[in-house]
């Protein structure tokens, strides 16, 4: 098994197509919050690039207003560390559109991997993903905005991993805290 001194992991945060808590299929809004602490918790964890995909237009320019003041603008200067961490973001209008990016820099197309709170058949254990990762292929972690990602969206994932599950039956995570969980789970030290 070939394995490589970085891992070789993409994340993709959907904010289209997603669910309401009503079940309906939306476009969600883009926070700050997001932004910063799933590139944080990225760069922290060694993952090659975060993707922002919504087809909103004045959400694409919102995400490219915070990333270039804080990556080239006054925050750059202020916060060397915030520059690097928000350095791996980049924007997309579409899912399809941040593979064919990733694709073109990293000479082939990832495996997804789709994530859900939802418990599903067939879902893929952590572990067995943290090994996928380390064998140098490009994968994209797919996380889901919202009330999650579609079950249309879920069914064309390579993969769906397993839900981060707590010892209660509560399980309504913020993204933030499940993309930290998720990267430690795979990235970080084996215990």
């Amino acid at each position: 098994m070939k394995t490589s001194s970085r891992p070789n992991l993409h994340v993709i945060l959907v904010h289209y197509p997603v669910v309401s808590k009503n079940g309906d299929t939306i476009a969600s809004a883009v926070t700050n919050l997001d932004l910063h602490d799933i590139a944080r918790a990225g760069r922290t964890y060694g993952v090659r690039s975060f993707y922002i995909v919504t087809p909103v237009r004045d959400q694409l320019e919102l995400v490219d207003k915070i990333v270039s003041h804080w990556v080239s603008g006054a925050g750059a200067e202020y916060n060397p560390q915030r520059r690097d961490a928000l350095s791996i973001i980049r924007v997309s209008e579409s899912f399809e559109a941040a593979l064919t990016d990733i694709a073109a820099d990293d000479n082939g197309y990832p495996k997804t991997i789709a994530t859900s709170a939802r418990k599903r058949a067939k879902s893929l254990q952590m572990n067995v993903l943290r090994d996928m990762i380390w064998t140098g292929g490009p994968h994209a972690l797919i996380l889901g905005t919202a009330w999650g990602l579609t079950d249309d969206f879920l069914s064309r994932a390579d993969y769906l991993l397993e839900p981060i599950c707590g010892p209660t039956d509560y399980n309504h995570l913020s993204v933030r805290s499940a993309a930290a969980i998720m990267l430690d789970r795979l990235l970080g030290p084996k215990r």
